[in-house]
């Protein structure tokens, strides 16, 4: 039983359960094709939550393997993402990341051991509760190569920090490091990298201590008001963000990452 994943793991100890980033791939955990697609993979997975593996699971952790959650989306993909066929189903798979994220019942916990950039950072701001190693950061760079802030940006970072905040955050890619976040209540614990993991099992077990009905209720009834938001935002920063793919500032901020370069920018 269980989900047959290249990029990720999913196991089972007692009440919760234990999902891990681990991209054979990529040591930052990149969002390539492969982990795009099987992100929604996941998600759909443990939102239906009937599989033996998962099914009366209490509490599940969200961590990334290796030095990062997930360094966001693989600027070698990028090119490759110019057909029609293909965007719309990167804008497909990106709906059913976030909408099946949020219909998760049990609590998630991420576990940020390291950077969470573009989706990443999404996928962890969705989360119930975030324990942040104190070397991470919370990155939304989708402006800085020349993309408007899709994958559910623009409507989380709003509701987290406030539109002001959330505008400078997605427009100019500024980090959300660790202090700040806990600061804001953001990250509900912040420690060493090395105790992150034993960190947000704890915050599991206690959350697979309490009644289970009444925390999913919680939860569903919590995330109605985020879901509100992104019927607001998500299709339209969705569709804005589409036809970045074509422009020649989204093809200049490419090449310049790649020639490490300064980028230049003409609006078009």
């Amino acid at each position: 039983m269980g989900v047959d994943l290249e990029t990720i793991t999913v196991e089972r100890d007692g009440h919760v359960v234990l999902v891990t980033i681990d991209h054979p791939n990529s040591a930052m955990n990149a969002v390539d094709e492969l982990l795009h697609r099987e992100l929604a993979e996941l998600f759909r997975y443990l939102a239906v939550g009937e599989d033996e593996l998962i099914a009366g699971a209490r509490a599940i952790v969200l961590t990334g393997h290796g030095p990062a959650f997930s360094a966001g989306g693989d600027m070698s993909w990028f090119p490759q993402l110019s057909s029609p066929d293909r965007l719309n189903r990167l804008r497909r798979e990106g709906k059913q990341i976030i909408w099946d994220q949020l219909d998760i019942e049990p609590p998630v916990i991420c576990a940020l051991n390291g950077p969470a950039v573009g989706l990443g950072a999404s996928i962890a701001l969705m989360c119930d509760v975030i324990v942040m190693a104190d070397t991470a950061a919370l990155i939304d760079p989708h402006v800085k190569v020349g993309l408007v802030a899709g994958d559910g940006g623009a409507a989380i970072w709003p509701l987290l920090v406030g539109p002001l905040a959330a505008k400078r955050h997605l427009m100019l890619g500024l980090p959300l490091g660790a202090d700040e976040a806990l600061r804001l209540g953001i990250a509900a614990e912040v420690c060493d990298r090395a105790d992150v993991a034993t960190s947000a099992r704890r915050w599991a077990d206690d959350l697979a201590a309490q009644p289970p009905l009444a925390v999913q209720g919680t939860k569903i009834s919590v995330n109605q008001q985020i879901k509100q938001a992104l019927l607001t935002s998500f299709d339209v920063s969705t569709a804005l963000e589409m036809t970045c793919f074509h422009t020649n500032d989204h093809a200049e901020a490419v090449a310049a990452f790649v020639e490490k370069r300064a980028p230049h920018y003409t609006g078009s």
